[in-house]
């Protein structure tokens, strides 16, 4: 089987828009995620973007192929290596990260992430005690691009964050809801423990 080895090659990420054009007509939740997502979510730009992140509940994967028809579709697997996606395949749990490019000689554009579901709510893979309505796992920008949620995508970031995460978290930190503080106060200290975020999500 053909694998690639990172790194990868270039990225040339596709827009909000682009990606709205190509995944809005399917009959599934989706959204932006990563750096991105916040940036909806604040209504600025913060920082440069080196790809984008657009996530998918596992039960619906096989709808970024229809999406993405004619694409190349290579999967995390395992992390630190990539793999074709077989049209039709379903990945295995393990597997939650797909680069995609429209051809071999092509920049990538978009990375698909899959989440996990049970019924009606959405289930973190790293925790699984760590849950919610899906139906409350996104929102919606002015320009009608729907994106995951703050609070849901910084509780990802919080695992062991970077520089371009405490970035974000700074920038989402004013417009988090009381709601969205509680929440990811809960989720953070369930799944990591004592974590410097938590001070300033409760100041």
């Amino acid at each position: 089987m053909t694998r690639l080895r990172a790194p990868f090659g270039r990225w040339d990420p596709a827009s909000p828009s682009e990606v709205v054009a190509r995944f809005s007509g399917l009959d599934c939740c989706w959204w932006v995620a990563g750096g991105l997502a916040i940036e909806l979510a604040v209504g600025r730009r913060i920082r440069n973007h080196g790809d984008v992140d657009v996530l998918l509940l596992r039960r619906d994967q096989l709808m970024a192929q229809q999406a993405l028809s004619g694409w190349q579709w290579w999967a995390a697997d395992p992390p630190g290596s990539l793999r074709p996606w077989a049209s039709d395949e379903a990945l295995p749990p393990e597997v939650h990260d797909i680069w995609c490019r429209p051809g071999p000689d092509d920049p990538w554009r978009i990375q698909i992430m899959i989440d996990e579901s049970l019924g009606r709510e959405w289930v973190s893979r790293r925790d699984p005690r760590v849950r919610r309505p899906i139906s409350t796992l996104g929102m919606v920008s002015a320009d009608g691009v729907p994106f995951l949620a703050p609070d849901v995508q910084l509780y990802h970031k919080a695992r062991a964050p970077r520089p371009k995460d405490e970035e974000d978290f700074g920038a989402a930190l004013p417009v988090l809801t009381d709601r969205q503080r509680r929440w990811l106060v809960e989720a953070i200290s369930t799944t990591y423990g004592p974590h410097p975020w938590i001070e300033r999500l409760q100041a």
